[in-house]
């Protein structure tokens, strides 16, 4: 997050359960997980990037599909657990960060660092401008093949600091090509590209 807002949420909240929104026992939450993998246009990607990763049950599943995956959480509780369930995991690494202030500039070779980063559950935290940074810092560091993902709950709630309607115009605006948009009343789920092709006519089909 942009600032300390959320900071004792967050504590109360891992204070209370490790897995405080049930992301292991929860259908809606398994299911929201395939659909955001099967939106992925690629089979593997090179080196991801997932801010706000929570206690890592996403990362679990985007790890077979990464050569390497960067996920944080500005959470020290959130990333204990996420680092302790992917110990076993050399390809990935878990730190603590504060978005956008931490978001990894450092120069890598080509035009961006990043072929894949997903953005879940972490946009309508920050605020308006934090958010504009968020979206500033995924042009910079998304490569010449890279995927953007968004996926966010649409219903409100108490610490919401931005609307999801916002979150993803704010990632729309970028001018990547949308490939997928998913719309449930439960949530919506975006994916953008740099390569506007379709899968299929990626694999030739079209």
């Amino acid at each position: 997050m942009s600032s300390d807002t959320h900071r004792p949420y967050f504590e109360a909240l891992y204070a209370a359960s490790e897995d405080p929104y049930a992301l292991r026992a929860r259908w809606y939450e398994a299911r929201k997980r395939a659909v955001l993998l099967a939106a992925l246009p690629r089979p593997r990607y090179r080196d991801a990037f997932e801010p706000g990763c929570g206690i890592g049950e996403l990362t679990l599943e985007l790890a077979p599909r990464c050569d390497r995956l960067l996920a944080s959480d500005f959470s020290p509780q959130a990333v204990a657990t996420a680092r302790r369930r992917t110990a076993g995991l050399g390809h990935v690494e878990v730190r603590q960060q504060t978005l956008p202030e931490d978001w990894p500039l450092e120069p890598q070779p080509g035009p961006g660092r990043f072929d894949l980063i997903v953005l879940s559950e972490i946009g309508y935290f920050l605020d308006r401008e934090a958010m504009d940074r968020v979206a500033a810092c995924c042009e910079r560091t998304l490569d010449a093949d890279g995927t953007l993902v968004a996926c966010d709950w649409r219903p409100d709630f108490a610490q919401r600091s931005l609307s999801t309607a916002d979150v993803h115009g704010a990632l729309a605006a970028l001018g990547l090509a949308r490939l997928v948009l998913h719309e449930e009343d439960d949530f919506v789920l975006q994916v953008w590209a740099r390569d506007a092709r379709s899968v299929a006519q990626r694999e030739g089909i079209r």
